[in-house]
């Protein structure tokens, strides 16, 4: 199962509540020069209900749908999750004016250091306007989003990983109750000013889950769960039984291609490919998503090459991004579902299902 991070494909009927009124981001990548994904077409990406801007073809080889969100929020911790079964009633808690002072400097307090920043911000421009300040005086940036994060950036010069690392987990541990957000993310970064980078060592700490996951039932009755990208950081560890990390997409598709190709396995290989939502729909960068679209699709028919008898290929979202979009967060969307296998009925239109966690079942009857 493949997670195109953040691959929405159009508003949900309760976009407006979210402030996500006319997002599309597969919309906004298909109006791009160049965009070419004819295995996603033959597959039937764009037979699915609701997309109506690309033509359809007569006989797609995979079952399709389209999958509401019925969890609230619009988040990839919460995306996930209920793909692997748990509806979260309740959204995240969000701070869209920092956080809390006393919250603050309390953590300042456990780590011994200074704070900067708390602001929501975009990771880009972050850098731009903090990344001196915290080189020079070695404070610790700290900032969010309208997603429930608490990101702690550092350069990777002046603080090693393992430093920002250890500071992330006390910041997990610190946050609870009112103030538990789904993520805590180290962001460390790289270069000089004013040319600083984000680098790929970035790590995910988020909340555990709350309920027995599709991980969890899977490890359980004794089937391997292979974990590619940030899936082991979203399920905090629980239900894998072997995780690889990535650099990028192209790396998570390579080890993924590299699984299905020489491992002999019975379970379920989750990845996660981030660099759609990290690199292109947060940073309003619609021509690269575009393009990042169009490479994961050469790497798809690499992978359907590979495919054994039994194997059954499931293509997801988990939340929307729209690059056109006046906002750099997440949009509240609909997510394409695609289905493939030599034993699983082609042109198949399921229309619309009302929850990501139908992914879960369809999984678990194969299994269990």
């Amino acid at each position: 199962m493949i997670v195109l991070d953040s691959l929405g494909i159009g508003e949900m009927f309760d976009a407006i509540d979210y402030g996500d009124k006319g997002s599309n981001t597969l919309k906004s990548c298909f109006i791009q020069k160049n965009f070419s994904v004819p295995n996603l077409q033959k597959l039937g990406l764009f037979n699915i209900d609701g997309i109506d801007y690309a033509k359809k073809i007569k006989n797609p080889l995979a079952t399709f749908a389209r999958l509401a969100e019925k969890s609230k929020g619009k988040d990839s911790v919460i995306g996930h999750w209920e793909i692997a079964g748990l509806i979260s009633k309740k959204p995240m808690p969000v701070f869209l004016n920092g956080f809390p002072k006393k919250l603050v400097e309390k953590f300042e307090k456990i780590i011994n250091k200074k704070i900067i920043c708390n602001k929501p911000y975009s990771g880009t421009k972050l850098l731009e306007d903090y990344g001196k300040e915290s080189v020079e005086n070695n404070k610790l940036i700290l900032y969010t989003s309208a997603d429930s994060v608490f990101q702690l950036a550092a350069h990777e010069k002046v603080m090693s990983l393992k430093k920002l690392y250890n500071y992330c987990e006390k910041a997990r541990k610190l946050l609870t109750n009112r103030y538990a957000v789904g993520r805590v993310i180290a962001r460390p970064f790289i270069g000089k000013y004013p040319n600083y980078e984000r680098t790929a060592n970035r790590k995910d700490f988020a909340l555990e889950p709350f309920g027995i996951t599709l991980l969890d039932k899977l490890k359980n009755n004794n089937y391997e769960v292979i974990a590619v990208g940030k899936i082991r950081d979203i399920f905090s560890c629980r239900g894998i039984t072997k995780s690889l990390k990535t650099v990028n997409n192209q790396d998570g598709m390579n080890k993924t291609i590299n699984i299905i190709k020489n491992e002999n396995f019975e379970g379920l290989c989750f990845v996660n490919l981030i660099d759609f939502d990290t690199l292109y729909g947060h940073r309003n960068d619609a021509l690269g998503y575009a393009k990042a679209l169009s490479k994961f699709d050469v790497q798809l028919g690499e992978l359907i090459k590979f495919l054994k008898k039994d194997d059954i290929l499931i293509l997801t979202g988990d939340h929307g991004c729209d690059p056109l979009n006046n906002s750099t967060d997440h949009s509240r969307e609909y997510v394409p579902l695609l289905i493939f296998g030599k034993n699983i009925e082609s042109n198949v239109n399921l229309g619309t299902k009302e929850s990501f966690s139908f992914i879960s079942k369809f999984i678990l009857k194969i299994f269990l």
